[in-house]
C-alpha cells in the first residue's frame, strides 16, 4: 500500500473516532497538532466541537493571538480559561515532573469547564512521536481520562504536517512550540518574573525574523538556540548578532550566549537524571 492511501485511512479513523464521541472539547494551543485535531473535529462535528485554551504566565501573548485567529478562521468556538499552575509547588520547583503538574492543572480546569458547559469528551493533541520521550504530562492525561485521538488514529508528526497542508492550515510548517517553562533547566525554580524575562527575549527574537528558537534561562545568562539553518546567517551578520544581544539584555539578562549546537527539541531532558535510573 502506498503512503497516501495509508494516510487517508488514518485520517478516516480519526474522523470516525471523533464522530463516535458526538461532542468534543479540544485542549487547544494553536500548535501544529492541536490545530489539526480541532480542524478535523470541526469538520466532523461542527458546533459540537469546541476549543479550550488555557491562559497563564507560561503561554506567550503572541501565541494566544495566533490561536484566536486560527480558531476564528476554522469557524471554531474558542473558550479561554485561566489556569494557575504557579500555585502548585511541584510546578514551581521544576523537577523532572513539572509537566505532570502543569497538565494536571490544565486537565482539571478543562474537565470542570467541559462538564459545567456540557461540552463533551476532553481531547488533547498528543501524538505517537511523544510516546518514546520523557512526557510526564501524558501520565496526567491518563489519570484524568483525557482522550488522545491522534495517537488512537496512529497519526504521527509527519502525517499531521502533510494533512495540515492538505487542509491549507498555516500551521503545516509551523516550528515546534512549547510553554515558556520548558526554557528552564530542571531544578531552577520558576517564577512569573523569570517567565516574563524569557517571554520578552523570545518576543525580541521573533521580531528579528527568526523562526525556530529557544531562549534558555540560566539566571544572568540567556542561552539562545537557533535552527541550524539560521546559524550561518547569524554568523555572517554582525548587525543581527548585535540585535540578538540587545533582545537578551533588554529582557533583563546580563549575558547572551549563542548555542553552537543550535535548536533541538527537548534539549533540557539531556540533563535529566531519573531517580533510580
Amino acid at each position: 500500500m502506498s503512503a497516501e492511501p495509508l494516510l487517508d485511512d488514518r485520517l478516516q479513523t480519526l474522523r470516525d473516532l471523533l464522530r463516535g464521541m458526538e461532542r468534543v472539547v479540544v485542549a487547544y494551543s494553536g500548535g501544529v497538532d492541536s490545530t489539526f485535531l480541532l480542524r478535523v473535529a470541526v469538520e466532523v462535528l461542527g458546533e459540537r466541537a469546541v476549543a479550550l485554551t488555557a491562559v497563564s504566565d507560561s503561554y506567550p501573548e503572541w501565541e494566544l493571538e495566533e490561536a484566536r485567529t486560527l480558531a476564528a478562521d476554522m469557524g471554531a468556538r474558542m473558550i479561554e480559561v485561566p489556569t494557575h499552575e504557579m500555585q502548585r509547588p511541584g510546578y514551581r520547583a521544576n523537577a523532572g515532573d513539572r509537566c505532570y503538574h502543569c497538565k494536571t492543572e490544565l486537565f482539571e480546569v478543562a474537565g470542570v469547564e467541559a462538564a459545567a458547559r456540557g461540552l463533551g469528551v476532553l481531547c488533547y493533541g498528543a501524538i505517537p512521536d511523544d510516546l518514546g520521550d520523557h512526557r510526564p504530562g501524558m501520565i496526567a492525561a491518563d489519570e484524568q481520562q483525557v482522550r488522545a485521538p491522534l495517537i488512537e488514529a496512529g497519526l504521527g508528526k509527519a502525517d499531521i504536517r502533510r494533512l495540515s497542508k492538505r487542509y491549507e492550515l498555516p500551521t503545516w510548517d509551523k516550528p515546534a512550540s512549547a510553554c515558556l517553562s520548558s526554557r528552564f533547566p530542571y531544578g531552577t525554580a520558576i517564577t512569573p518574573e523569570k517567565l516574563a524575562r524569557v517571554g520578552r527575549c523570545e518576543a525580541g527574537l521573533r521580531r528579528l525574523g527568526l523562526r525556530q528558537f529557544r531562549a534558555r534561562f540560566h539566571e544572568q545568562v540567556v542561552r539562545v538556540e537557533l535552527a541550524p539553518e539560521e546559524l550561518p546567517r547569524v554568523f555572517a551578520d554582525a548587525g543581527l548578532r548585535a540585535a540578538i544581544i540587545e533582545a537578551g539584555k533588554a529582557a533583563g539578562f546580563l549575558f547572551v550566549a549563542l548555542d553552537l549546537e543550535g535548536y533541538r527539541s527537548g534539549s533540557a531532558n539531556a540533563a535529566l537524571v531519573t531517580i533510580g535510573g
